[in-house]
Formats: structure tokens, sequence, C-alpha cells
């Protein structure tokens, strides 16, 4: 007589419902970088359920995103095995073929695909740091903010109050008015001391005569991080750059990736010393690809805001060097989310006593900020 067939519980697993909100923020100031001004934050989140468990995933986008999740990609992976998060993945990829595979269509497949990663995790009752198989058990993070519609005084308070809590590193914004730049980074220097690192942020808001004219003064001030000098998309500039500039600096970039082949094309054009990738935009399958990339090209990577989104995976991925702890997001993910991550001496680390991402929805406190799509 033939053995009986035993079926494990997750081979029979299907994704039972998808539901998306969308909800916006207001900033508790004005504020702006080297390119952007904004005084609110808009946070997409999907909650996709299966068995007795529901997992959530969020982007900072366009509430649109929410549209296109409710119209198309619901009924993509309704059904599908949230095992299956490869699959899943292609199939959503595929299917916004005609609507753009990149930008907003991306952004809301990214939302989808954290939470069927948290869904997982949750259906085998694991944080998704031992789930992906941990190399840490902590992340550095770097203070981020120093906007440039803040004052000097308000710049200055920000970035010494990371300092003061024990961040080794923080960073700014320049880029919207340049000649400004140098007084605003001497500020920023005396306010946080010799011994914090120094990051700035331009957004891609100078040509490459202005970057590199900044850069070459960057010394006195100790600065060692150049993020977005010039666009993103100039990546003849950023290689010019990263040759040009003084020893000890770092050009950064690569948080506006949606794909694999974005990434492939920085790493190959030698456009940057550190990959930053962000999963609200490439998902957190997609972190895990260029995670795969930096190692391939021996590149360390760095992930871009969204910190408690990103925790677990950089917990997991060898080439993570830092999380950025990004002001607007770690304000925004403590108002909704129960379990979001709080830095103690500029270090995250993940709560192992909780399931998946270990967040829950704060859906009571959210209500008021709910807004349409």
């Amino acid at each position: 007589m033939a053995p009986t067939e035993t079926i494990a519980p997750h081979q029979r697993a299907q994704v039972q419902d998808v539901s998306v909100s969308a909800y916006r923020i207001p900033t508790d100031r004005p504020e702006s970088d080297g390119t952007l001004q904004w005084d609110q934050t808009t946070l997409v989140l999907v909650q996709v359920t299966a068995e007795d468990q529901t997992g959530l995933g969020y982007t900072y986008a366009h509430a649109a995103a929410g549209r296109l999740i409710h119209d198309k990609l619901a009924a993509v992976v309704r059904d599908m095995n949230p095992f299956d998060v490869p699959a899943c993945w292609k199939a959503m990829t595929g299917a916004v073929r005609n609507d753009g595979d990149t930008g907003l269509a991306r952004m809301a497949i990214s939302a989808v695909d954290s939470a069927l990663w948290d869904l997982k995790a949750k259906l085998l009752d694991m944080p998704l740091a031992r789930l992906l198989g941990m190399v840490r058990h902590e992340v550095p993070t770097y203070g981020s903010g120093g906007f440039t519609s803040y004052t000097i005084e308000q710049l200055q308070e920000q970035l010494a109050g990371w300092a003061a809590e024990g961040f080794s590193m923080v960073k700014m914004k320049i880029g919207r008015r340049p000649g400004d730049d140098p007084r605003r980074i001497a500020a920023a220097r005396k306010a946080v001391g010799a011994e914090v690192s120094l990051f700035v942020d331009a957004n891609g808001g100078y040509d490459r005569k202005q970057a590199l004219a900044l850069a070459e003064c960057f010394p006195q001030w100790g600065v060692s991080w150049y993020e977005e000098p010039v666009p993103h998309l100039d990546l003849d500039g950023l290689h010019l750059l990263r040759q040009r500039v003084p020893g000890g600096i770092e050009v950064t970039a690569g948080e506006y990736g949606f794909d694999l082949d974005y990434f492939q094309r920085m790493a190959q054009a030698e456009a940057v010393d550190v990959l930053q990738a962000d999963a609200t935009r490439c998902g957190i399958t997609g972190f895990l690809q260029a995670a795969v990339l930096c190692e391939a090209y021996r590149l360390p990577m760095s992930s871009h805001c969204a910190p408690s989104l990103h925790l677990h995976a950089c917990c997991a991925l060898s080439p993570v060097r830092h999380l950025e702890y990004f002001h607007d997001h770690v304000r925004i993910e403590h108002m909704l989310f129960d379990g979001a991550a709080t830095a103690e001496n500029g270090m995250l680390r993940p709560d192992l006593s909780r399931p998946g991402l270990g967040l829950e929805f704060k859906e009571q406190e959210a209500h008021s900020y709910e807004t349409s799509f």
C-alpha cells in the first residue's frame, strides 16, 4: 500500500484578500531639499491575508498607487500562494507592462511585495530577519533631515539632538541655494562636533561644475558622504565626480532605483562608492536583488528612508553598511505602527519576539489622516 501523502500547510496557502488604503500626514514644519518642497507625506498601506494571518506593507507615494493596487494588482496575487513571493513579484511586474513598469507602478508593486514578505514570515511565526537569515543583530543608522527650509538654528538643533542621542552619523540637505551651502555646512559641523560623521545630500540640485567646486571645500568641514551631487540619471557626471572629489568623500546615489537594470547600469558605470536602494520603490524583493548585485561589484549598500520597513532586510544582507533614519518617516511610522523601530545610540535592532516586520497598524490613530485614491 502506497504511503499517504502529507501536504504541508504552506503548500495549500492562498492569498484570500488584498486591501489598500492611503494616509496623508502633514509635516511638522515646511520642508525642502535641493530640488523639491513639501508640507505633507502620503503613505499607501497594503494588507494581505491568508489563513489566519495578515501581512502589511507600504510605500511612500502618491495615493494614485492605491488605485492601481485596488484595480489591478489585488486580482493578480489573489489565490496565489503567499510563500511564492517571487512568483507573485513576476506576475505583478508582468501585469503592469502597459502601465509603465517603473515609477508609480513599481511603488504599488513594492507595497504589495512587502506585505507578502511580512505575511510569509507571519505564517511561519518568525521574524522576517530570521526567515531571510541574519548576518547581524543590529544596524548602524544615520540621523537624516537638515532640510534646506530650516533656519540655521533649526538645522543645528536637529543635528545636535541626534549627536546627543548617540548617533555617530548625521545628514543634511543642500543644493537649493548653492551660495548658502558653505555657511550651512559649517554651522552643521559646529553643532555636531568633530567626532560625528557629516553627510550631505543635494538631491541632484547641482550641475557638475557646481558640485565639484563645493566638494573641494568639504575637507575643511569633514564632509565624508556626497549624495546625488548631480541628477541620478547623469551616470557620467556621477562617475566624473567620484574620480575627482577629494579623498575620503564617497559619492552615493541609487534611491530612485525601481528595478535591477537601474542598479546594474549604475554599478557598471562605476558611478557610486555606495549604492542606495529603497524597498518602497523596488520592493523587498528588489532590495534583495540589489544586495546580490552589490556583492558581485564589491559595493557597499545603504537603505534609503523607511527605517522600519528596511530593518529586517538590512540585518540579513552582508553588503549593507547602514540605514537612513529619516526624520519624516520615523515620525510617521511611530504614528501609524505599533512596533516601529527606535534607534538607541545610533543603532536599530529588530524585535525578534514579533513575527514578520514586527509592525501592527494603528487603525484608530490613522483614521483622521485617511485620504481617497
